[in-house]
């Protein structure tokens, strides 16, 4: 089973997808559980897995280099001494403190979730074998031919550009299908969406047809690797 993870709230979406193409979707509250129950070979999911001390990764500079009019939805990883911060105010004031720099309160939406996945692969770091970064933006800017998507996601147009992929590369009933499963206050349109695109990019490195972000991956002084796979 190959799966695509992004976050949704208070959890993640994941659309998985069996040996013989059929696709399936689950609103995972554990990350650990899900992969310890199913068994995937692959889980591509949205998050930044690797943290510097200090300054920024270096996958997330070349993504945004990649993506051009796309780059801001790279937002910047936690700093590791930032990391177990409990609120925005702490994280902010230590990241200023380290590099200078605040934390915007949507970059600091992300932490709870880089937290999760951070301590999941450091107590079970057989998962590096599994568990694997992208970026959505990245993804569907490979799906599109190496061409960045014109449209925010969030916007109708956006959603058209995007559901036009997933349609031509996993069917027209395969987005409705999940959408009918969630309530969109709880499952966005664009979660899924970009689940879609992680579970793209888990095809590719299932397949051994997958690039990284940047060509050399750099291992994080907690020894995970710091990469975006597309």
């Amino acid at each position: 089973m190959l799966v695509g993870v992004d976050g949704c709230k208070n959890a993640w979406i994941a659309i998985s997808q069996t040996v013989d193409g059929g696709l399936d979707s689950h609103h995972v509250s554990d990350l650990e559980q899900f992969i310890d129950d199913y068994q995937p070979k692959v889980v591509a999911i949205d998050i930044p897995i690797g943290l510097v001390e200090s300054g920024a990764r270096q996958c997330d500079v070349a993504a945004r280099k990649l993506l051009g009019k796309r780059k801001s939805s790279v937002f910047p990883a936690p700093i590791l001494p930032a990391l177990a911060a409990k609120d925005r105010q702490t994280a902010d004031a230590i990241t200023r403190s380290v590099d200078g720099k605040g934390v915007p309160a949507q970059a600091f939406g992300i932490y709870l979730k880089v937290r999760e996945v951070d301590e999941l692969l450091r107590a079970r770091p057989e998962f590096q074998n599994i568990i694997y970064e992208v970026h959505p933006e990245l993804c569907f800017n490979s799906w599109n031919a190496e061409t960045p998507m014109v449209h925010p996601k969030k916007s109708g147009s956006g959603f058209m550009e995007r559901i036009a992929l997933v349609e031509a590369t996993f069917g027209p009933d395969a987005f409705p299908g999940i959408r009918a499963r969630y309530v969109p206050s709880r499952v966005a349109d664009d979660d899924i969406l970009d689940a879609f695109a992680a579970l793209w990019t888990a095809r590719r490195i299932a397949a051994g047809k997958a690039l990284t972000c940047p060509a050399e991956c750099e291992m994080s002084p907690t020894g995970l690797r710091m990469a975006m796979w597309y």
